[in-house]
């Protein structure tokens, strides 16, 4: 006589939920990583990485190509003055030293780049730097270029950077960023193109144990721009805040793609990005995605878009994404939000006697003073609220010239 067999059934593990035979692999475990070109498909718009791009904008950059070398890269103190004690810069060539360091490239224009350039500049931090050092990347000419940028911050350094995009270009760039244990950086990169420049990147972050970056991007110029950030932790207690600016012209196409790995115990990130959209054609995209590996119990992670669209006919494109493979964590979330001016927000201010193009400024710089406010460099913040000021009497000025033609 048979004997009867006891039946168990499989319980869960909120810190491995690949014990469960259903459980399946975080897309993003499928990702390519890849120094190789050919280890990617030529992009398409049924591809879910791009598929709010307009790739026949951009196709230039899909396959290597000879830079040609006329960007002009500047690098001092933000007050223009030689670097400081603490401060390496040197040229290697690209693959050597820490260029490549930080992780493979991660889609196919990221990997262009990489093949395409010969050199990679390394901006080395070490200790306590008093003041913020200015990468001044300026675009002399629109034949295709690229330009690979690696900050390396040793452990127990305080440190900022700044790196600033402007002029005529068709760049592809390149970016790895790593910070060493117990250290405390920021890197504020802002993107004031001309109106008929192309600027695609890729940063690859690794924030070490025990270390804080906030990581800054503020976009307001430029055709199209596309900017990719790949960021993972190093160690436990790892803190990322990622903060994002950009104003949408019409015709425009900006795109920031933010994917955060939490593959340690105990770190914590914020990812907070805004965005205006003003005139036809504005088109803006925001795609944000974050990971929690089994092996991250004690994770903090939140990340919110909100776009502000100020005239008919502009797009923007908000998508969150969050994978969690891990119950055991303090909080995980996200945010977006696409919308007109706040109509009691103008009505309190015109009630008050401000005429409504004022009132309008005043919402837009409110939507956006807390950011600015953030990334906690006086000189740029300033810049930044004037460009801002500046864009919107832009917009008010084609306004009126297109009611005037219109009669």
């Amino acid at each position: 006589m048979a004997q009867n067999k006891e039946i168990t059934f499989p319980v869960a593990d909120p810190n491995n939920p690949y014990a469960m035979p259903a459980a399946m692999p975080s897309s993003v475990d499928h990702a390519a990583r890849s120094f190789a070109v050919d280890d990617f498909p030529q992009p398409n718009r049924k591809q879910d990485e791009w598929r709010y791009t307009p790739i026949e904008r951009i196709d230039e950059f899909f396959d290597t190509f000879k830079p040609s070398g006329a960007t002009v890269i500047e690098v001092s103190m933000i007050d223009g003055s030689a670097l400081a004690e603490g401060i390496t810069l040197s040229q290697v060539k690209i693959g050597d030293g820490l260029s490549g360091s930080v992780s493979k490239p991660c889609d196919r224009v990221s990997a262009v780049e990489w093949n395409s350039g010969a050199t990679a500049t390394v901006l080395e931090l070490r200790g306590e730097i008093a003041q913020p050092v200015l990468v001044h990347v300026h675009g002399a000419g629109m034949d295709l270029d690229a330009f690979h940028l690696v900050i390396a911050a040793a452990d127990n350094t305080h440190a900022d950077v700044v790196v600033e995009h402007d002029g005529e270009a068709r760049l592809a760039e390149g970016v790895e960023i790593t910070t060493g244990a117990n250290s405390h950086v920021s890197t504020t990169f802002i993107q004031e193109w001309s109106a008929n420049a192309k600027h695609v990147a890729n940063h690859r972050i690794h924030v070490g144990r025990n270390a804080s970056l906030r990581h800054s991007v503020v976009t307001l110029g430029g055709d199209i721009v596309r900017i990719r950030m790949d960021q993972d932790f190093g160690g436990e207690q790892g803190d990322l805040n990622m903060l994002g600016i950009y104003f949408v012209d019409p015709g425009e196409h900006i795109e920031h793609r933010t994917m955060v790995v939490h593959n340690h115990p105990e770190c914590k990130s914020r990812v907070v990005y805004k965005g205006a959209l003003d005139g036809q054609g504005a088109h803006s995209t925001w795609v944000g995605n974050a990971l929690i590996t089994p092996n991250a119990p004690g994770t903090d992670s939140y990340e919110l878009n909100r776009n502000l669209v100020l005239t008919p006919g502009a797009i923007a494109d908000s998508e969150p994404n969050l994978e969690i493979e891990n119950g055991n964590i303090i909080g995980a979330g996200h945010a977006s939000s696409v919308g007109r001016f706040d109509d009691e927000e103008l009505f309190y201010l015109q009630s008050r006697g401000i005429p409504e193009t004022e009132a309008r400024k005043l919402v837009v710089r409110g939507f956006f003073g807390e950011l600015v406010e953030e990334i906690g460099i006086p000189a740029i913040s300033e810049h930044l609220m004037a460009v801002i000021d500046r864009r919107l009497a832009r917009g008010e000025s084609d306004a009126m010239a297109q009611v005037l033609e219109d009669k």
